[in-house]
Parts: C-alpha cells; structure tokens; sequence
C-alpha cells in the first residue's frame, strides 16, 4: 500500500530542493532544466497548494509575470543567455498549455494568499489565444510543438517524416522550425509556413482553463468561450472508431495525428457528452488501452510506436495522470479518480519523482527528480 504521507513528504523534499527564493519558483531540474517553464510552474503551484505552502502563489505569480503587453504568456523564461526560443532574448517566443487559471483556482480553493494580479494575467494570457491562434473551425492552433506540451508525442511523426522515434532527428527538426515561425511585433509566434496544429489537448486544455476563468471571476465572457471551444473539440476532433478525440492538422502533418494517444482523453475536461467522457475515461481504466501499474501510459501497449521507456512513446507522465484525474472526478468516475491516484503514486515513489517513468515498471526516466512530479501531492489528499 502507497502512503499518502510519503507521497507528500517527497514532493515537498523534490521542490524545496530546487527553490529559488530570489526568483519566488522552481526550475523543473536545477541541472537538467536550469530555466523556468510555464507549465512546470504551474503544476509546481497547485502541488505547493496541496502542500498548504504560501509558495503556491509566488511560484504562479513568477511565471506569469513574464507575460508580454499583448497578454502572450511564454513558456520559458531564461535564467542565463538565450535558449534559443525565438527572437527574444530573456525568454521563449513560444507559449505552453494553459494550467494557470487552475492553479489559481487550486490556490484561491486552497485557502492560500492569491497575488492580486495573478487572475488578471491569467485572462490576459488566455484572451491572448482566442485573439491570436483561434481557427475558422473555432479551435485554437499551436505553431510548434513546444507548445502542445508532447514535445515528441508520435502525433507529430508525418511532420518529421518517421514511424520510429529517433530523438536526434525531433530534436533537429524542433529547432528548424523556429526560423519557419512568424513572429509578432512584440515577438511571440503567431504562425508558422511549417507547423500549424490544433492538438485535442490543447485545447481541451484552453477550454478548462476558461471555465476555471469563470469560476474565478464570474464573467458569462469565459463561460461562452469554454463552452464554445468544448462544441469545437467534440465537432471537429472526435473520432468516434477509436472513441478519443484526435488532432487536427492545419500547415503540414498527416494521419499521424490520428495515433491514439492519452491526449486523446483529455477533452473529458471540458466536453457536455457524457457519452464521449465515459468512452474516454473506460480507456483510462483499462489496462489494454493506457491503464498501467504505475501511472497511465502515453500509448496503448498493443500499438507498433508503444515503447514504455522511449520519449513520449508509452511511459507515464505525472502531470497528465494529474490532468486525467481532474477529468474523472468531473464526470463522477470516482473509480477512475483512485485506480490513477493509487498508480500514479506507486509510479512517482517508484520513480524517485522522475519527470516521467516507464508505466510498466515505474523505472524512472528523464530528469530525476522533477518539480512537477510532487503535483502526485494533489491526488493522495
């Protein structure tokens, strides 16, 4: 038996190992990941908040406070030279998924200090998307794949031109398209003549994130766009053969974006088909399709791309089990909420709180630890 205890005395070890008092966050792996990454913070925040530490609302305040005038919210802020993310030299010209408004929500349910400004830049940066990537289909587009969060995901294989997964060559291919991004005056992408996609995550992601905006603030404005995007996602990205939602390629790209990965189960987070959420969330639940012993698998293991230990191929992430979770307590799958809870914990102690584990065994791989493990704080509650 995991011990909620454990869990929680681990993750609080794995942030106040990497805090950065001066900066009020947590670079993902001081080593590893020197820099701050926006969703990283943000799932560092809402694991803060399950901690009950005050440094929940710094740690969002922090990443938010790098938002351009225009709103746009950019998924690296650099401590040290350029990384190289586009044209701006102290951060990235890229964004990343927008879990700040539910980290703010975790942090004001919480009962924990909320900086004033935080809910203000967080509808700025989510009224930064709709202004600036909304589709004619009425979803959200990313212009690289850095910005789905999935940087390698098996999705993107027909950009790369691959059906197995070679790390130099996404690696290589990740960083060409950056001069094939356009770019506004201020410097954050807006476009691509490479890469345009409207990934099922993503923006099940955006539309949480606006219900959470309105949960905040009360504005009938961000109960609409939730909705709204919600009907855009379950019109134009499911499929109903594999009962997930799939991604929708725009500048490039081919069938691949049909592979049927865990991110087609997040629109559980926002859709009013309950009948899609239930289909959805019984793959969660099944150990043939993304259930595992320690955590939810990335990929189905009888698909030709599952490798539980390669790079976005099949291993388990603690931030979407975190996500999945969410998603199943909104429908009632209290089942589903446990059977993640229980595997996902396994999976981090296991793991020795790595940035994500073989799903099988829970062999920790990439950086260990990492900050946004400690977010397995939020679901032994």
């Amino acid at each position: 038996m995991v011990s909620g205890d454990e869990v929680r005395d681990g993750a609080r070890r794995v942030l106040e190992s990497s805090w950065r008092e001066q900066d009020g966050f947590c670079p993902p792996n001081p080593i590893v990941y020197p820099h701050q990454w926006l969703w990283d913070s943000c799932f560092h925040a809402i694991a803060w908040a399950a901690l009950g530490d005050d440094r929940a609302g710094r740690e969002l305040a922090s990443c938010l406070s790098g938002a351009l005038a225009s709103g746009f919210v950019p998924h690296m802020r650099y401590l040290g030279p350029s990384a190289g993310r586009g044209p701006l030299p102290d951060r990235s010209s890229f964004t990343q998924p927008p879990i700040y408004a539910h980290a703010a929500r975790c942090i004001r349910d919480g009962g924990l200090p909320l900086p004033p400004d935080v809910v203000a830049r967080a509808a700025a940066g989510l009224d930064w998307l709709w202004r600036s990537r909304l589709t004619p289909q009425g979803l959200l587009a990313i212009v690289h794949p850095w910005e789905s969060g999935s940087d390698d995901s098996p999705r993107w294989d027909d950009w790369v031109g691959t059906t197995t997964y070679d790390h130099a060559a996404f690696s290589a291919w990740d960083r060409g398209l950056v001069p094939s991004t356009g770019y506004d005056e201020l410097g954050a992408a807006v476009g691509s003549s490479a890469f345009v996609c409207a990934p099922s995550a993503f923006n099940a992601f955006a539309s949480h994130a606006a219900a959470e905006l309105f949960a905040l603030t009360g504005d009938a404005v961000w109960e609409g766009r939730a909705q709204d995007l919600a009907t855009a996602i379950d019109t134009h990205l499911w499929d109903d053969d594999q009962g997930l939602w799939v991604d929708h390629a725009l500048v490039g790209g081919g069938e691949s974006v049909r592979i049927p990965t865990l991110d087609g189960a997040l629109g559980a987070l926002c859709s009013s088909d309950a009948e899609k959420a239930h289909r959805v969330l019984d793959q969660v639940a099944d150990p043939s399709r993304f259930g595992a012993s320690h955590g939810v698998a990335f990929l189905p293991p009888d698909h030709p791309r599952y490798d539980p230990s390669a790079y976005w191929r099949g291993p388990a992430w603690p931030q979407l089990d975190y996500m999945i979770a969410v998603a199943a307590r909104r429908w009632d799958r209290h089942e589903v909420v446990e059977q993640v809870t229980r595997a996902s914990a396994r999976g981090v102690l296991a793991s020795g709180f790595a940035e994500y584990r073989n799903a099988e065994t829970g062999a920790g791989l990439g950086a260990i630890p990492q900050g946004w493990a400690a977010v397995a704080a939020a679901l032994v509650r």
